[in-house]
């Protein structure tokens, strides 16, 4: 599972791979995610890193390859909210709470 700001970062390197063949500098990263310093950037790539999602080759500037998407940058949605329906009975009343099973509970203002 990928936090927002690792999955934002994670689709601008692909979009920006895909756009011109190589990746962007810190900079350009630490821009487009508005952050302060490229020690953030620095934390979300070894995250990133380390979950498997990219690779670094090390001494060379710009050495990152994508080694693997979520499944919603793979699809192209970025929500990957898909709702899923229970089966089941509803629940009942119970009885300690006073109410009977078929029977309405009156609330105020009615007669």
């Amino acid at each position: 599972m990928l936090t927002k700001k690792q999955l934002d970062l994670l689709e601008f390197i692909h979009k920006r791979v895909q756009r011109d063949g190589v990746p962007p500098s810190f900079d350009e990263m630490k821009e487009a995610l508005q952050l302060r310093s490229k020690s953030g950037i620095h934390r979300l790539i070894t995250a990133l890193e380390e979950r498997g999602y990219i690779r670094r080759l090390a001494h060379r500037a710009r050495a990152i390859e994508i080694t693997r998407l979520p499944e919603t940058l793979e699809t192209g949605g970025r929500s990957g909210f898909s709702p899923k329906v229970i089966d089941g009975e509803p629940r009942r009343h119970s009885r300690r709470h006073g109410v009977r099973e078929g029977q309405a509970l009156r609330t105020r203002g009615q007669g």
